[in-house]
């Protein structure tokens, strides 16, 4: 057998150009790991900038010789042909992330603002139409172009997901008919998928409901298959995410009541008190984590069990009302992973499954031993954040740690993007983590690479975490944006082209509603703006006139270094107002009333880092 490549075949090069040959027509690019391709242009080659949802394509064909300068980072998509000892590559399409050598468009101040509008427009549209926002019309599955298929499920994670996005999307922009979207999902939620006990002080929440005409089923157990016939603790983690991040918007107190019921749930039937951590199951009947029903289920821990509070609800619970108990939970979670997750003698992924002792669990499902590259950077961007909060050399530790190994493991570093499961431990003779299924990539993990890479930038100072920032973020805006029907892709292939096939070409699942896209756009801003860029940040807030504890607003964007950021300026019902602490990122709300607050929050220091634009080429990571 020949070990010889003789096949054409088509592929996507991201890299920094090294220099152009008017002569060759021909341009150098490096790839992030070193190597230098020789990339021919042709006759037919095209060349656009890189556009964000809702904008126009924009023709850089006439002008792509002229830009290929060198440090600029593009992405060039050819032929790779076998001629001699070697491939020669011809491209056929750029993509130019910049304006300039040293721009890049997702930097602008405002460019993930209008990301979250368009994505909460498309959303508004497909779900409820022009009309009213009602959520009896809401479906959980949505195809492609934003159609709802006949099906009538409605699952609680989705719907909160879907509020968490409306809720986001009022922060950035202040426009009321998503803070409306947000609030309607909510009473819906409460009205329809909640269950309280009084009696116990707990909530729960069901799986979902079918509807039909004027009447409706409650599904109490879960029916996605990883999870059939459980209550999964991430169901009840999820079903706050949309509450919680409209409680920060509006400390309606009623949300922060079921925060507090569902968070005794987890105390009292999913925490382990004597090994730690939470159980990632329990019985729907019994609430027992052992009971023998639940199968391969039973008695188990996992990543998300353990993970998912601190980015889902937790730290938007804690930003809104500043208290401790739920610092301490976020430590809690944190400590855990700390001390249980890490397994570095044995593989640059963590463990993601265990048993009631801790000890790893290789044989469940699906899972066996791979690791889901999106949790490893997940832990390292969530352990920055509590960092701010409660901190621990330990967090750091092993956040960088993750930040270094993640790259040649985990990402692509020829095409740009980060993979989604993968083999945790090399086999004999292999280089290569091999991939579980396919060599595709999520829209989720890609957002789990930018914000590490981004708050490990803003909070570290190093500029390769700023590197892999921004080559993971354009990888997502170049291919994951449908500027055609609206929304993000599900998958995209490894070259970055669309995957548009079974579930993955929907852009409403089990799997995606309006929280992973959303959230990128939050942080994504915030993170940019205030840590990275030293760019002033509006946020928006409409109070009740009985919401918040002792009338105070808490204003801080994120779990945030402490005196990183200050509070400049303050408007309540678009008139100047003065009563606000600019340290404490605090406002003290007029009495009795409801009130539009709008925020003004920047950067204490300016970062050298953004005069210095240092070439991506000259940034190859060390890792």
């Amino acid at each position: 057998m020949s070990d010889t490549m003789r096949f054409t075949f088509s592929d996507t090069i991201a890299g920094a150009v090294t220099g152009f040959d008017p002569e060759s027509d021909s341009f150098g690019l490096q790839t992030a790991d070193g190597r230098e391709f020789d990339v021919a242009l042709t006759d037919t080659t095209y060349a656009e900038l890189l556009r964000n949802l809702g904008e126009p394509y924009v023709d850089a064909t006439g002008q792509m010789r002229d830009m290929l300068a060198p440090g600029r980072f593009l992405f060039a998509y050819g032929v790779f042909y076998p001629e001699g000892e070697r491939h020669s590559f011809e491209a056929k399409h750029l993509v130019f992330v910049g304006r300039t050598p040293f721009d890049y468009m997702f930097e602008q101040p405002d460019w993930w603002i209008t990301q979250v509008r368009s994505l909460a427009e498309f959303y508004l549209r497909a779900q409820f139409g022009e009309g009213e926002v009602d959520y009896r019309n809401y479906r959980t599955v949505l195809t492609l172009e934003g159609y709802k298929p006949s099906t009538h499920r409605q699952e609680t994670d989705t719907i909160s997901r879907l509020v968490y996005g409306f809720a986001t999307a009022y922060l950035l922009t202040g426009e009321d008919r998503f803070l409306n979207a947000a609030e309607r999902g909510v009473e819906y939620l409460r009205d329809h998928m909640r269950i309280v006990d009084l009696a116990q002080g707990i909530a729960c929440w069901v799986h979902g409901i079918d509807v039909s005409g004027d009447s409706e089923r409650k599904v109490m157990s879960s029916e996605f298959g990883d999870d059939i016939d459980a209550i999964p603790a991430y169901e009840q983690i999820y079903a706050m995410c949309g509450p919680a991040q409209t409680y920060r918007v509006t400390g309606d107190p009623r949300i922060i009541r079921d925060v507090e019921m569902t968070h005794e749930l987890f105390n009292r039937f999913f925490l382990d008190p004597d090994e730690g951590g939470f159980y990632s199951h329990v019985d729907p009947i019994t609430f027992n984590p052992h009971a023998e029903v639940l199968g391969r289920n039973r008695s188990c821990k996992n990543w998300n069990s353990v993970g998912d509070h601190a980015p889902a609800y937790l730290i938007n619970v804690y930003l809104a009302t500043g208290e401790e108990r739920f610092a301490d939970f976020l430590a809690l979670t944190a400590d855990t992973i700390v001390e249980r997750f890490p397994d570095y003698d044995n593989s640059p992924f963590v463990n993601e499954r265990f048993h009631r002792d801790w000890s790893p669990d290789h044989e469940w499902g699906w899972q066996q031993n791979r690791a889901v590259v999106g949790h490893n950077l997940k832990i390292a961007w969530n352990l920055m954040r509590i960092q701010s909060v409660r901190p621990n050399p330990a967090y750091v530790e092993l956040a960088e740690h993750i930040a270094e190994v993640m790259p040649p493991a985990g990402s692509d570093l020829q095409r740009g993007g980060w993979y989604d499961v993968v083999e945790r431990e090399l086999g004999d003779g292999q280089e290569w983590h091999r991939f579980t299924w396919h060599d595709r990539k999520a829209w989720w993990q890609q957002e789990q690479a930018i914000l590490a890479y981004l708050i490990l930038a803003g909070t570290l100072d190093r500029e390769r975490y700023l590197y892999h920032a921004r080559n993971a973020s354009a990888f997502y805006n170049a291919w994951f944006l449908d500027h055609d029907a609206g929304g993000v892709y599900f998958n995209v292939l490894a070259n970055g082209l669309p995957y548009l096939l079974g579930t993955e070409r929907f852009k409403g699942s089990h799997s995606m509603s309006g929280y992973h896209a959303f959230e990128l756009c939050y942080l994504a801003a915030v993170y940019t703006n205030l840590l990275v860029m030293s760019q002033p940040l509006d946020l928006y807030f409409k109070p009740k006139a009985d919401g918040f504890k002792d009338g105070m607003l808490r204003v801080a964007p994120d779990l945030l270094p402490p005196g990183s950021v200050r509070l400049e300026a303050v408007w309540v019902d678009d008139r100047r107002y003065d009563r606000f602490d600019p340290e404490a990122l605090t406002v003290t709300l007029p009495p009795g009333e409801e009130v539009r607050v709008r925020v003004r929050l920047v950067p204490t220091m300016t970062g050298e880092r953004v005069e210095e634009k240092v070439p991506a080429a000259e940034t190859v990571p060390a890792s």
